[in-house]
């Protein structure tokens, strides 16, 4: 348990029951109709999973970021949509934390902690992908208010969310470009659309949208903090644990593609002996469990880095990108294990190999991953000049 405190064991192990008892018998219906798990999110909601990082005076139950991963993998486990479901929601929670006004942080954070309010953040736009300083969308100062235009895509979770961070201009003649970018807190009302939800090979039962803004209308203290132009660089920070828990996502798909092949392969024979005494089944076992148990380490890693305060974007890249490759991996050598069953949707497997490159793309590409690592590797080992 990577010597969690009692108290934080035991949560891992309550999440860890709770989907071998009451997600895994159900996922599979819910995820190839595409349903809503409304059910699923309720019982999350009463365990106090929205809450889990968000620390006192604002909840009671909060978790250091190690526990908070691990908790993430059991969700991803059972079904990686579960944790897409509170992914962007603890994100939210950690930038009020780290840069909120009280007045901001005591209005939003105990009701999401209960999961009374569930957050989303906005970054991504239509064009923009990865570049997030190329951004169009624009709020404009008019009194006592902004005013905003532009749109968002690929926003998870923002049809059912009552609160939305969002990434926007705040001033477009800044230079260079991200000092002039704020995070606005912003609640759904006229001006603001969420347009539809876009179709995903994977990741099914949580909604990923396009928002459109036009005219929207908000006070001015839905700024994020007390000043303009902060908001990349708090977003970035923000994204650390983003990706610690897109990397967590990773190996909970990874440990579930590993769990149905190594049950299959024991329980499969051919030509007179379980499959997995084959040496090519063997060896890929042996090498989805060394890579998964590396993945499951570096995410850990990461998430010690995040706890004692430090800059973690190298180490939460290197966790994302390392835990995406390998799920995809697995959940192709999990696919390959089952043979034509592997490709058949009377199996999980097939889900896990839907729902492994949305780690691979989501919260920064892997290609934007290792601009990130090197960067820092030569601001943390410079050559002097």
């Amino acid at each position: 348990m990577f010597e969690f405190s009692a108290d934080e064991a035991a949560i891992v192990a309550l999440v860890r029951d709770w989907v071998d008892r009451e997600v895994k018998p159900v996922v599979r219906e819910l995820e190839h109709a595409d349903t809503y798990p409304e059910a699923l999110i309720e019982q999350m909601r009463r365990m106090g999973i929205y809450g889990l990082a968000i620390p006192e005076p604002w909840n009671d139950a909060g978790v250091s970021a190690a526990c908070y991963a691990a908790v993430t993998e059991e969700l991803a486990r059972g079904w990686m949509s579960l944790a897409g479901a509170v992914g962007g929601h603890s994100v939210v929670a950690k930038l009020l934390i780290a840069h909120g006004t009280r007045q901001q942080q005591d209005h939003y954070l105990p009701r999401m902690a209960t999961g009374e309010i569930r957050a989303a953040m906005a970054l991504t736009e239509p064009g923009g992908g990865s570049d997030l300083q190329a951004m169009r969308t624009v709020a404009r100062r008019e009194g006592d208010e902004y005013v905003i235009n532009g749109s968002k895509t690929w926003i998870t979770n923002a049809r059912r969310s009552q609160l939305v961070a969002l990434l926007c201009r705040t001033d477009p003649a800044a230079e260079p470009a991200h000092r002039g970018i704020s995070i606005l807190l912003v609640e759904h009302g006229p001006g603001f659309e969420v347009s539809r939800d876009l179709p995903k090979l994977g990741y099914k039962g949580v909604e990923s949208c396009e928002l459109s803004f036009d005219d929207f209308r908000v006070p001015r203290s839905a700024l994020l903090g007390d000043a303009e132009g902060h908001g990349f660089a708090q977003m970035m920070r923000g994204l650390e644990i983003g990706r610690i828990q897109v990397a967590a996502r990773a190996v909970g798909v990874g440990a579930a593609a590993l769990e149905d092949a190594l049950r299959y392969s024991q329980q499969r024979e051919s030509f007179g002996q379980p499959i997995w005494k084959h040496q090519s089944i063997g060896n890929y076992l042996a090498d989805m469990a060394t890579q998964l148990t590396a993945a499951r380490q570096l995410v850990q890693y990461a998430a010690r880095r995040y706890d004692s305060g430090e800059r973690a974007d190298l180490e939460a890249g290197m966790a994302k990108l390392f835990a995406s490759e390998t799920a995809m991996k697995i959940a192709l050598d999990a696919v390959r294990i089952h043979g034509g069953y592997g490709y058949s949707t009377e199996f999980d497997v097939e889900r896990y190999f839907r729902d492994a490159p949305l780690m691979i793309v989501g919260e920064g590409t892997n290609e934007i991953q290792r601009n990130v690592i090197v960067r820092e590797l030569v601001r943390r080992h410079p050559v002097g000049s």
